[in-house]
């Protein structure tokens, strides 16, 4: 039968490792919490009650875990270690054979079932809760859901043939919605066709819409205004009409689905790795900017392997023996560093934007440096 941990001493770690790793965890996620539901009291009014701010902060949970996992892996970790180092544990460890190369593997091996966990919170259960989360919110304070401006979500569309759907015309379109509602359901919409040139050609509004399986917007209440250009012989004097025809029904074909306007509800650090590359390539498709999503595309990618480079900074510190401060002291030294590489990497994501940066490499250099130091630190101690 496989083991994950066949030998006595990796089992020893794995489970004060995980003990440890979880009682912290806890109380780091419970603390959040509490701070979380304090700042959320401002926002009580009307029908959105403690019980329903409650209940959104503990929705939010399981992003607010993904962000917290490392830094309990790190502190648990050292705890242990610093307390199997003041007992003289794990000098008998190193006595019995417990070398570098081995501690590593046996801590790869403990941050296997953490990384798989963070990748379950991150993919799924993280940015489900988080729109579930925020279509709460805002049906119990009667706010518009996705407000990126006053005026709502503004997105850019390409127009596609009516003859041929796979072919792409060169004129755009920018889609304004007001609010977004559950299952697809939009309303307050406004639509803002140009051609080639940029010269406006139709200006569009409705008041709701809905999304069909067949990749069709079915708009309702339209007020539909073609600029229409009259021709004179003069070529500086072109004069336009503007011509307004309304209709209680409209069906258009659009690359704007209810999945590209749910991704603009939350944010890109929060979001799935397969809503980024859906939206990343909407946006590649109509010439946007998407440095911002694919930094937190790869961010995403590299961010559970984070746990393997805490457990790697965590290790040194069985190699301190007790005349290096006591246990208190070494849990402290792990939370000044684990601050230390989020605000590392957050500063440093600012900055790789700043100077635009490849995105692999802003998101992966952070890792790469701590994961140095940790070996450098491992190396060190055992010298002494």
């Amino acid at each position: 039968m496989f083991s994950l941990f066949p030998k006595i001493y990796e089992k020893y770690l794995a489970r004060q490792i995980y003990l440890n790793f979880f009682f912290i965890l806890f109380a780091l996620i419970s603390l959040f919490i509490f701070f979380d539901y304090l700042n959320e009291v401002n926002n009580l009014r009307g029908q959105y009650t403690n019980y329903l701010a409650f209940i959104h902060i503990l929705l939010k949970s399981p992003a607010r875990l993904v962000e917290l996992i490392p830094m309990a892996g790190l502190i648990g970790a050292i705890y242990v270690f610093a307390q199997l180092a003041s007992q003289s544990e794990f000098t008998i460890l190193r006595m019995a054979g417990l070398d570098i190369p081995k501690g590593l593997w046996t801590l790869f091996k403990v941050g296997i079932p953490i990384l798989l966990a963070t990748l379950v919170l991150s993919e799924w259960v993280g940015p489900y809760c988080d729109n579930v989360a925020e279509e709460m919110r805002s049906k119990a304070l009667g706010e518009a859901l996705g407000k990126n401006f006053k005026t709502g979500t503004w997105i850019k569309d390409k127009l596609q043939s009516a003859d041929d759907p796979n072919v792409k015309k060169s004129e755009i379109r920018f889609v304004n919605v007001g609010n977004i509602q559950n299952r697809g359901e939009i309303k307050g919409i406004r639509m803002y066709e140009f051609d080639e040139n940029r010269y406006l050609l139709v200006i569009r509004e409705a008041e709701s819409g809905s999304y069909d399986e067949r990749g069709f917007w079915n708009l309702k209440n339209i007020t539909e205004t073609r600029v229409i250009e009259d021709r004179k012989d003069d070529p500086l004097d072109t004069k336009y009409r503007a011509v307004s025809t309304r209709f209680l029904e409209q069906r258009l074909k659009s690359q704007v689905t209810p999945e590209i306007l749910n991704i603009l509800l939350i944010s890109p650090e929060r979001m799935s790795i397969m809503s980024l590359f859906r939206f990343i390539n909407h946006l590649q498709e109509n010439l946007q900017d998407s440095q911002n999503y694919q930094l937190a595309l790869w961010k995403k990618i590299v961010y559970p392997f984070t746990i393997f480079v805490m457990l790697c900074l965590a290790l040194p510190f069985g190699y301190l023996n007790a005349r290096s401060g006591g246990i208190s002291l070494k849990v402290f030294g792990g939370i000044i560093l684990g601050i230390s590489f989020i605000l590392f990497n957050t500063l440093f994501s600012h900055i790789g934007l700043l100077i635009a940066w490849p995105p692999l490499f802003t998101a992966i250099l952070p890792l790469c440096v701590y994961l140095t130091f940790g070996l450098f630190a491992l190396a060190w101690v055992s010298k002494k």
